[in-house]
């Protein structure tokens, strides 16, 4: 029986059905939402392992490049590095939003300035050591940036897919048994009210058919004793069955 109480009529059982088959096509279409996320979900993993492998590289190598930066200019090209670094970053990161079965997910994308510092840093010594740890700790960051991107878009997907999770649940194990219990419940009280009123004109027909009869046998009593009485009352003329006229004819 359905555990809310609903008025057993053809306009709610209907609109119960209806209910019903919407709950069904969401279902599946959340499904279908669910599995889509969770492809995507993997194969960002995946794409999160090769990323923090190298961007793992990247970091290693720049930093035994600015180790060897170090050994070949000394601990003071950092200061003439900070002397010669601009006052508006060289890097930017911008970002755009993708869209993943529904999901927005933002994606982040590196965008390189112009280089404004003066080629006369580490000139006496360590410019090529400090021109190949600029390349590298650039790489690194491109992978950062990457690995950011991909971070950022596995939590959104993943809280998407919670919710949708969720949702696919609460629509299979309550709101669709709750209302394939209520259609029955509304089906069978219908079938209920069918039977009884079926029974209900049966008694009516009985009903009538005696009182016919009884009427019936009351008018042929009172004949009878017309009759043994010689009162037997004339019939009327029937004015329907009354002859034709002949037909008038004229010359």
């Amino acid at each position: 029986m359905s555990g809310q109480k609903v008025l057993p009529s053809r306009m709610t059982f209907q609109a119960t059905k209806n209910r019903l088959k919407g709950a069904n096509t969401g279902h599946k279409l959340l499904k279908k939402k669910s599995d889509a996320l969770t492809v995507r979900i993997r194969q960002i993993l995946k794409q999160i392992v090769e990323s923090k492998n190298q961007m793992g590289n990247s970091l290693r190598e720049a930093n035994f490049s600015l180790a060897a930066v170090y050994y070949a200019a000394g601990d003071d090209i950092k200061y003439q590095v900070l002397q010669n670094v601009g006052p508006q970053a060289q890097a930017r990161v911008t970002m755009k939003v993708d869209n993943v079965a529904g999901v927005k997910i933002p994606v982040f994308e590196k965008i390189e300035a112009e280089a404004k510092t003066s080629d006369l840093t580490g000139l006496a010594k360590g410019g090529q050591k400090l021109d190949q740890s600029r390349v590298t700790f650039t790489k690194a960051l491109d992978s950062l940036v990457v690995l950011a991107s991909f971070q950022t878009a596995f939590v959104a997907l993943e809280e998407a897919q919670k919710i949708t999770n969720r949702r696919v649940n609460a629509l299979e194990y309550v709101v669709i048994p709750r209302l394939e219990d209520t259609v029955r419940y509304i089906a069978t009280e219908l079938d209920e009210l069918e039977r009884e009123e079926f029974v209900r004109l049966k008694k009516v027909q009985s009903y009538k058919k005696k009182r016919i009869e009884e009427e019936n046998a009351a008018a042929l009593e009172k004949e009878e004793e017309l009759k043994k009485s010689g009162k037997v009352p004339v019939e009327a003329k029937s004015l329907i069955a009354t002859d034709a006229d002949p037909d008038l004819l004229f010359n």
